[in-house]
């Protein structure tokens, strides 16, 4: 796995050992920075962070700052190795579960990675679409990753939504 655009273009990372994180592929990575766009000064929540790469990958093209949260102890690690490897000072990690910091987050964020295991991706649409509003920017966007065969859907207004494979991308505005 690899930073795919940017600054950090080409770079290495690592992701948490075992098989409870699944990294976004390069490939689906590319595509939806494209989808995307500049992310010049944006601030960004990666949560369910896993290896770290979707919020990586932002700082590397422009964001000013990434908060990873995830409550995986090997992810959280993973991540920080990731940081320091890359040098990158602009990020704060946190290890919790995402409905815990969003209940303490003051924010505001322009664009949050959702990135839940795939299994329990469904449960996760209607917290998740209360809980977010309230640590938005005016003009946020939030994008989804899940298994196209039991996504996660937000009930907020969803403005791409393409498959690559098994894995389904959807991008939302913030209400």
């Amino acid at each position: 796995m690899r930073v795919v655009a940017g600054q950090l273009r080409g770079r290495r990372l690592i992701a948490p050992p075992g098989r409870g994180t699944r990294p976004t592929s390069d490939r689906v990575r590319e595509a939806l920075f494209s989808i995307l766009g500049p992310l010049g000064g944006a601030r960004v929540l990666d949560l369910f962070a896993g290896s770290g790469a979707l919020g990586i990958e932002s700082l590397s093209r422009g964001a000013r700052h990434a908060t990873f949260v995830d409550r995986d102890a090997r992810a959280i690690a993973a991540i920080g190795r990731n940081l320091a490897a890359l040098e990158l000072d602009t990020a704060v990690v946190d290890r919790r579960d995402a409905l815990a910091f969003l209940s303490q987050a003051t924010g505001p964020w322009d664009l949050v990675f959702l990135d839940p295991p795939y299994d329990d991706a469904p449960r996760w649409g209607q917290t998740l679409s209360r809980a977010l509003p309230a640590v938005l920017s005016s003009e946020a966007r939030i994008v989804t990753e899940s298994d196209t065969r039991s996504p996660l859907v937000l009930d907020l207004p969803l403005e791409v939504d393409r498959a690559y494979g098994d894995t389904r991308i959807a991008v939302h505005r913030g209400a």
